[in-house]
Parts: structure tokens; sequence; C-alpha cells
């Protein structure tokens, strides 16, 4: 079994990329950010927030390939940040799935390129233990007008 992290060496490691971990966002609507059932925290889809402001726009249209890989990456900060609010975050011992939405304009089939934002921070944190299975969806629209949306399932110990 892959040890889990502790605080120290996931902050240590988002450090080494020039990150720290946002405030868990409050749900906008009727549903928790995470549930935990059968040894997995399944986490609610998670908004990018970059400096404090929401990345809104479509790939394709208005935001860059590169903006929608940062914002994918700002998502996977946010579902780090729920993980950690929910007192759970020390206890992952595989990122099993994650789910990207892209709000995309017609004809944008980069997804699995935005996707990468999130999937590489997830390495980047937990190792081999951050490898997933993912989907990466091109969407028309998203909550409050988001570029891009990713939830997630963690296997805990």
């Amino acid at each position: 079994m892959i040890a889990a992290k502790s605080d120290a060496e996931i902050d240590a490691a988002l450090a080494k990329l020039g990150l720290a971990l946002p405030a868990a966002a409050a749900p906008v609507a009727a549903y928790v950010p995470v549930v935990v059932a059968a040894g997995f925290a399944h986490l609610s889809g998670q908004l990018p927030f970059v400096a404090g402001e929401l990345v809104a726009g479509r790939l394709g249209e208005d935001v860059s390939l590169e903006a929608g890989v940062v914002a994918a990456r700002a998502c996977g900060l946010m579902l780090l940040a729920q993980l950690r609010a929910a007192g759970v975050l020390t206890r992952v011992r595989q990122v099993v799935k994650l789910g990207v939405f892209v709000n995309s304009a017609a004809g944008f089939t980069a997804q699995p390129q935005v996707a990468n934002g999130a999937s590489e921070l997830m390495v980047a944190v937990f190792g081999d233990a951050g490898k997933h299975a993912r989907s990466a969806v091109g969407v028309p629209a998203l909550p409050l007008g988001a570029a891009v949306e990713v939830d997630g399932i963690f296997a805990l110990g």
C-alpha cells in the first residue's frame, strides 16, 4: 500500500511548484464539497480561482490553451484544499479518477491538454499515487461561466 503524505510533505511539494493551497471554497448550490464513503473521498466539481478571481470564459474562443491549463491546475488545488478542509488530505493513498469539464467553443478539441493541468499537479504532489484514470470532456457552459471544472475520487487509508 502506498503511504499517505503528511501535510508538510504536501505543502513542500506545492511550494516546489511555487504553489500553495487556497482556502476551500464554499458550495454555490445545494451540495457538499466532499463525501467520504467506503474508504473513498468523492469530491464535487471545483471551479478555478487564480489570485482570488474566477477564470471564466470559453476555450477556443476567449481563453487560451495555456490559461486553460492554469485553470485546471487551480481546480486541482481546490480539490486538495477541500480534502484538507474535510480532514482527509493526509489519508489519500491514491488519486483514483478526475473528471475534467472544459467550457469549449465548437471545434475546440484540446480538452486532454487542458486536463493535464490538474493531472500533472496530482502526480507532482502524490508521486505514483497521483496517477489516475480521467475523463476530459468539452461542454458548452459551466457554472458561473467558469472555463474549467474538475471533480475527483480519492482512495483513503
